[in-house]
């Protein structure tokens, strides 16, 4: 099997990995973006746009074409920059299907509904479960793998596995499942569909939280390693252990710094909304989180 190749940029304010795929050397320079990061400081309200430059220069110098702006799911702790990405770069975004989830339990709390359309096409395209794709010359398939939210989505490019927040690097587990939708019965069966792939596809991780003094961010761990070594989904885990460390583990986390703004700019595609007098907002919703 061609191997595509990888490059993770790493955000240290938000600890997310935001990934280019595509083929060193090949005649067809498409590309997908995968997990894209806009730099916002809830402070002020103000963005930049560092974060993503690194990666639209990384693109620009390989001289690469933009196909895809991919979310794995909506992002609680870090806005996408996906329409910045589009509107510099060119290329579709895109998510699954399963998005209009995600809308259904938080538009009635953000009440956006005139510049945040309920059936998803702010984004250029929703996939359906199982559907096949591809990247410039690679095959690429989606595969739902919910737990973390409803619409968790795991884009499988190649040998290479794009999981989001589904799982995280061996030491590190598996992404929280207390958010609106979350489930930790179906976090653990979506690890499951993760390790009936082949043993050595590269997983790549939405996020990475190494344990304190053990080692650098990393961004990727072959299959057979997940299934040896991954402290809460490992081999000869049970489901009912699983879920039961998994939802006394989430119990009374605190909410993301960064989760309202992020929803409601990530439920858009990466935009702010409508405008008022030339002035964007996000709503803080009082009382209802």
């Amino acid at each position: 099997m061609r191997k595509p190749d990888v490059r993770g940029f790493f955000d240290t304010v938000t600890a997310t990995w935001t990934y280019v795929v595509y083929a060193d050397g090949d005649e067809d320079k498409r590309c997908a973006i995968i997990d894209s990061v806009l730099d916002y400081d809830i402070h002020s309200g103000r963005t930049e746009t560092v974060s993503a430059a690194r990666v639209i220069d990384f693109v620009r110098k390989h001289g690469l074409e933009v196909e895809w702006i991919l979310e794995t799911h909506i992002h609680a702790d870090h806005l996408t920059a996906s329409s910045y990405i589009k509107e510099t770069l060119g290329g579709k975004t895109a998510i699954s299907k399963h998005i209009l989830k995600v809308l259904e339990t938080w538009e009635p709390i953000f009440h956006n509904e005139v510049d945040t359309p309920l059936n998803g096409q702010q984004f250029d395209y929703t996939f359906d479960d199982d559907e096949g794709f591809s990247v410039g010359s690679f095959e690429a398939k989606i595969v739902h793998t919910p737990g973390h939210t409803p619409a968790d989505t795991t884009y499988i490019i190649g040998d290479a596995i794009f999981v989001g927040d589904a799982m995280f690097l061996p030491d590190v587990g598996t992404g929280r499942c207390d958010f609106p939708g979350g489930d930790a019965e179906d976090s653990y069966d979506s690890s499951r569909k993760l390790f009936n792939l082949p043993d050595d596809f590269r997983m790549y991780v939405g996020h990475d939280y190494p344990p304190e003094g053990t080692r650098n961010p990393q961004c990727m761990a072959k299959i057979n390693e997940q299934k040896l070594n991954n402290v809460r989904v490992h081999e000869g885990i049970s489901k009912d252990d699983y879920v039961s460390k998994r939802n006394k583990d989430d119990e009374g986390k605190d909410v993301p710094n960064l989760l309202l703004p992020s929803i409601q700019v990530n439920l858009r595609a990466g935009e702010f909304g409508h405008k008022t007098k030339d002035v964007q907002y996000v709503k803080f919703p009082v009382d209802k989180i």
